[in-house]
C-alpha cells in the first residue's frame, strides 16, 4: 500500500501561483509513477500532470502546459506541483496518484489516491 497526503493548496488571486506537494509513505515510493488529477464542482477528475518514477519524463494536459511544473524528490518521497499564472479555470479539489508502470490520462488506471487539496482562484 502507498499513502498519499497533498498539501499546500489555497485561496490565490488569478495570475498567482500556489505549490502543491505530496507526500507518500509506505512501499517504495521511487518506484511508482506520480499524477496530479483535479476535479471541479460539477465535473469529471481531470488528468493534469504525471512524472516518471526517475523523474526524467514529464507529461501535461493541454490546459496547464507551460503554466505548471511537476517535480520529485524521491529521497524525500515527495512529488511537487508547481502553478503559475492561475486563472478561475483552475479551481478545482486537486488530486495527487500513484501507479506502478508508466503514465497513463486513464483515471481509473491509477491505484492510489490521497484526498486532495482545495486550489481557488478568485478574479
Amino acid at each position: 500500500q502507498v499513502q498519499l497526503v497533498e498539501s499546500g493548496g489555497g485561496l490565490v488571486q488569478a495570475g498567482g501561483s500556489l505549490r502543491l506537494s505530496c507526500a507518500a509513505s509506505g512501499r517504495p515510493f521511487s518506484s511508482y509513477a506520480m499524477g496530479w488529477f483535479r476535479q471541479a464542482p460539477g465535473k469529471e477528475r481531470e488528468f493534469v500532470a504525471a512524472i516518471s518514477w526517475t523523474g526524467g519524463s514529464t507529461y501535461y494536459s493541454d490546459s496547464v502546459k507551460g503554466r505548471f511544473t511537476i517535480s520529485r524528490d524521491n529521497a524525500k518521497n515527495t512529488v511537487y506541483l508547481q502553478m503559475n499564472s492561475l486563472n478561475a479555470e483552475d479551481t478545482a479539489l486537486y488530486y495527487c496518484a500513484g501507479r506502478q508502470g508508466g503514465y497513463t490520462v486513464a483515471v481509473e488506471r491509477w491505484r492510489y489516491w490521497g484526498q486532495g487539496t482545495q486550489v481557488t482562484v478568485s478574479q
